[in-house]
């Protein structure tokens, strides 16, 4: 902690802090995946499991800030990208666990380590800026500030349209409702956290999201839990009809060698987008821009996505909202594991924390202020150079627009050695990056953007 700038009580304020932002995966994941037939109080379960031990040894193995749970996108493949192939979910925990193998394979090996480093420096502070911003677009639209806008016209109606737009009146997104309680709550809840941390006081984000919470709840604008504790692997929360229930075997067909390809692919991409965009918030990047052992978060991950597919989950891997702790300060592992142990608490607090989605109006905006903050690693891009600017560009473009890390990430893989071959610079592309460019194109011939 000395060497990096940082004390005990703010690594642990960090933590909290982080905790009290992504602690809504706890609600959401379970919900995603009883979609493909996990019952949700055992889902509930292996959820915080999962995120509490990734966090822990996120924070006592690799010493790194970054707190660990299920990936938004590979749960929403799992659920709902496999519906039609007939997976059984006992197939798809499978394809979970061969997943985090891989991983583990690969880095074991060091390719992860070779492929991360081939990444040039000026992509890698893009992927800070886009987590950024991509942030801030979930945290306005959670909060209702920003609103999808729906017509209802087909394709065919905008082509005969009689005034010739090409889009309908109206854009992809609007202005929410602001004479919703909840969206002038969320309001208020940003600028008062712009507000603290302008004045330097400690803790800003979370007393932000703390005095949020309090007054929205006090309007009225919360549920009440129908209890506060319960005991954790027993009655609904037992663990027992979905822990290792993982069908190691029958996924390993060759009719579903796709499918594992498609839970790789994903993961990878999505966890060296994260876990750079991360190190470069928390400074921890060298002066190449890599992240120094960088193996060990990849470790961690891979032995988290092993132990998901053992207990019950999806694929988990550094969670992009530990840029909210970060800003507080983190810069150890002691606030990832002050995070999982948080985790590990909240199995008491199970009905506690069931009514957290009529609360995103507190947790929002500091969504959108971390993500603000992190677009200032955008004074690293090189403008005044193209072949660097343009993969930049397009990683924060098509993360933010495609909703999605990892398809930002591979336009950025796929532009970077294309761009500076164009300029005839291909010295500067390091054959690790033709790699990931060829991984990249993979991605997309085969479909797997989501």
């Amino acid at each position: 902690m000395e060497k990096r700038g940082t004390t005990a009580r703010a690594e642990i304020l960090a933590g909290v802090t982080t905790f009290a932002t992504m602690a809504y995966i706890v609600v959401v994941n379970p919900a995603i995946l009883s979609f493909a037939g996990l019952p949700t109080g055992p889902s509930t379960v292996a959820t915080i499991l999962a995120a509490a031990f990734g966090s822990i040894a996120m924070g006592l193995y690799a010493n790194r800030p970054f707190a660990v749970a299920p990936y938004m996108g590979e749960n929403a493949f799992i659920a709902f990208g496999l519906a039609a192939l007939g997976i059984t979910w006992p197939q798809r925990l499978g394809a979970v666990f061969w997943g985090g193998v891989l991983f583990a394979a690969i880095t074991l090996l060091g390719v992860r380590r070779w492929l991360a480093a081939a990444v040039p420096a000026g992509l890698k502070h893009s992927f800070a800026v886009g987590i950024g911003l991509f942030l801030a677009l979930i945290g306005l639209y959670e909060s209702g500030v920003v609103t999808s806008f729906v017509t209802g016209l087909p394709p065919a109606a905008l082509a005969s349209s009689p005034t010739g737009a090409l889009l309908p009146p109206g854009a992809p997104l609007k202005l929410g409702d602001l004479h919703d309680a909840r969206v002038l709550l969320a309001a208020g809840g940003f600028t008062l956290m712009a507000v603290l941390l302008q004045r330097g006081v400690r803790g800003a984000i979370l007393i932000g999201m703390a005095a949020t919470a309090a007054v929205g709840i006090a309007l009225g604008q919360g549920e009440a839990p129908r209890a506060v504790l319960a005991l954790p692997l027993r009655g609904e929360y037992a663990l027992a009809p979905i822990a290792l229930h993982l069908d190691l075997w029958g996924v390993l067909r060759p009719a579903f060698l796709p499918v594992l390809l498609t839970l790789f692919l994903m993961g990878f991409l999505d966890t060296l987008g994260t876990l750079v965009g991360l190190g470069a918030a928390a400074g921890l990047l060298d002066e190449r821009g890599d992240l120094p052992d960088i193996e060990r978060p990849m470790m961690v991950d891979a032995a988290t996505c092993v132990f998901s597919g053992l207990v019950g989950t999806s694929t988990a891997g550094a969670f992009i909202e530990s840029a909210t702790g970060i800003r507080e300060g983190a810069r150890t592992g002691l606030a990832a594991v002050t995070t999982g142990a948080l985790f590990l608490a909240s199995l008491f607090f199970i009905p506690l924390m069931q009514p957290l989605q009529a609360l995103r109006y507190a947790y929002a905006p500091a969504l959108v202020v971390v993500g603000l903050l992190m677009t200032a690693s955008a004074r690293h891009l090189q403008f005044d150079d193209l072949t660097e600017l343009v993969p930049a560009f397009a990683t924060i473009t098509m993360m933010v627009f495609t909703y999605n890390i990892a398809n930002g990430l591979t336009a950025g893989l796929v532009l970077h050695p294309v761009v500076k071959v164009a300029a005839r610079r291909s010295g500067e592309v390091r054959p690790g990056a033709w790699v990931l460019a060829a991984m990249s194109l993979l991605y997309y011939v085969l479909g797997l953007p989501h």
